[in-house]
C-alpha cells in the first residue's frame, strides 16, 4: 500500500509543482533557452511556469504533468514575445547625447588606460548586434547626424534613434556587468 502512494499523482498543486520541478526542471530550462537565447528570461519564465502550477485549483485533470508544464512554458514564451513586440522604446536624443559627453575622452587618457578603454570598448561593441554597433560608431566616432546615418544605411530616422538608444542601453549594461 505504501508503494501505491508513491506512484499516485501528487494531491496538491504544490506537490505537483515540486514533483515537476524535480523531474523536468533541466529539460524545461533547455526548452526555454532554445526559444529565448537569454539565461535570465529563461529562468524567469521557468519560475513563472512553476508558479502557475502551484496556483492550480484542481490537479486531478492534469494527467501528463510534463506535457502540461511544457504547454504552460510554450504559452509563456508566446506572451513574452508578444509583450516584447508591444513594448515601445522611448528615445530622448538629449539624454543619449549628454550621457555620451560624460564618457571620458580616450585620447586624453594615459597610454595604459587608453589600451584598457579600447579593449573594453571592443568587448562592448562585439556584444552588440552589428547594426546597433554601426549606428553607435557612426554617431559617436564619425559625428554623423541621425539623418545622415539613416541615409547612409537606408533606414528611417526613427529606426536609427531606436537602435542608437538600444545600443547605448546595452553598452551601459555590458559595462556595469564587469
Amino acid at each position: 500500500m505504501a508503494s501505491d502512494k508513491k506512484t499516485q499523482r501528487p494531491r496538491s498543486a504544490a506537490q505537483l509543482a515540486e514533483s515537476a520541478f524535480a523531474q523536468y526542471g533541466k529539460a524545461l530550462h533547455r526548452y526555454l533557452m532554445r526559444r529565448l537565447s537569454n539565461q535570465q528570461s529563461a529562468q524567469d519564465l521557468a519560475q513563472e511556469a512553476y508558479l502557475r502550477l502551484v496556483r492550480l485549483e484542481s490537479t486531478e485533470l492534469v494527467r501528463a504533468p510534463q506535457a502540461y508544464l511544457f504547454r504552460i512554458a510554450s504559452n509563456l514564451v508566446y506572451e513574452f514575445r508578444a509583450r516584447e513586440r508591444r513594448d515601445v522604446v522611448t528615445f530622448d536624443s538629449r539624454v543619449v547625447d549628454s550621457a555620451a559627453e560624460r564618457v571620458s575622452d580616450p585620447a586624453a587618457a594615459e597610454p595604459g588606460e587608453r589600451v584598457n578603454m579600447e579593449r573594453q570598448l571592443e568587448s562592448v561593441l562585439s556584444q552588440l548586434p552589428p547594426l546597433y554597433a554601426a549606428i553607435l560608431i557612426m554617431k559617436k566616432r564619425d559625428g554623423l547626424s541621425m539623418e545622415e546615418i539613416a541615409s547612409e544605411l537606408g533606414i528611417s530616422i526613427h529606426t536609427v534613434k531606436k537602435y542608437l538608444f538600444r545600443a547605448v542601453a546595452q553598452a551601459r549594461a555590458a559595462a556595469w556587468d564587469r
